[in-house]
């Protein structure tokens, strides 16, 4: 489907000697919107809010790097021939989710244990904020055009129009050709992960499957939203990592629910106040 039309502009403010993109904006949005639901979170269960925002401090900037990292590793042959610092140019975007949750995650593991804490736990009060966290970047990839699908087709550019603002229509037109939004599919889909996870939190679930649960619809969302996307990062020949690994996840989480029941290490989540202050177990 060929089209004509202006993109956004992907930054935010130029200052001459310092140049904020609109990438960064929205995913610093997403994380101070995350860090708030979280606390919220945390306040309700009677636990420090202070271990929230520490753990966040720790996590976001080791999440950024891991993302950045896991992307650069699969991508390796298009920043061999680049100057060093493209490495580090994570504002023109080329981060990886799954990167970022592997980073995200072994910090909390490492400091759930050092401040005595349980890791399922606060794991549970952290899942909607990720996911809402996750929600809200991807209109950073939007912004940079990127993470999008293949072209459309007359028609399917027809149904777009009828219910898609034109300021999306016309980001994704790329270069002359439309593209399919799948970042807009995945924001949507993160959107209905996180009503999910809320009403989920109301019910008494054992500790962990709350973040679980998170893992679960994410990367059943993703698995398939993936097939569509024209940038994947591969593993081998035609298999796409994040398709992979979407797989492995759904496989881990559901094991880890059954184990955790079985074994008797996954107690009632906490539902009233003080938890967090003194606690010692750490199942």
């Amino acid at each position: 489907m060929a089209c004509e039309a202006p993109a956004l502009d992907p930054i935010f403010l130029d200052l001459g000697f310092l140049t904020i993109y609109w990438y960064g904006v929205i995913i610093a949005s997403g994380a101070f919107l995350g860090l708030w639901l979280a606390t919220r979170e945390a306040d309700r269960l009677g636990i420090k809010k202070d271990y929230i925002v520490d753990l966040v401090v720790f996590a976001i900037p080791i999440a950024i790097l891991a993302a950045r990292l896991y992307y650069v590793i699969f991508e390796w042959d298009r920043y061999a021939g680049e100057p060093w610092w493209k490495v580090f140019a994570v504002w023109e975007g080329g981060i990886a989710i799954h990167g970022a949750l592997i980073g995200a995650v072994l910090t909390a593991i490492v400091y759930t244990r050092v401040r005595g804490l349980s890791f399922w736990q606060i794991a549970d009060i952290v899942a909607p904020s990720l996911i809402l966290g996750q929600a809200i970047g991807r209109w950073g990839n939007f912004m940079n055009q990127e993470a999008h699908g293949g072209p459309i087709s007359e028609s399917t550019y027809q149904n777009f129009h009828q219910y898609l603002p034109d300021f999306i229509m016309n980001q994704m037109c790329i270069n002359g050709t439309m593209y399919h939004p799948t970042f807009l599919y995945e924001s949507i889909w993160n959107v209905l992960g996180l009503v999910l996870l809320l009403i989920l939190r109301k019910y008494p679930l054992r500790r962990g499957e709350l973040f679980l649960s998170y893992v679960i619809w994410y990367s059943f969302g993703r698995f398939f939203i993936e097939g569509m996307r024209t940038d994947s990062l591969y593993i081998v020949g035609s298999l796409r990592t994040a398709q992979v690994i979407s797989i492995v996840l759904i496989i881990f989480a559901v094991l880890m629910i059954w184990y955790r029941r079985k074994a008797g290490l996954a107690n009632k989540t906490y539902q009233g106040k003080g938890i967090g202050k003194n606690n010692k177990k750490k199942k």
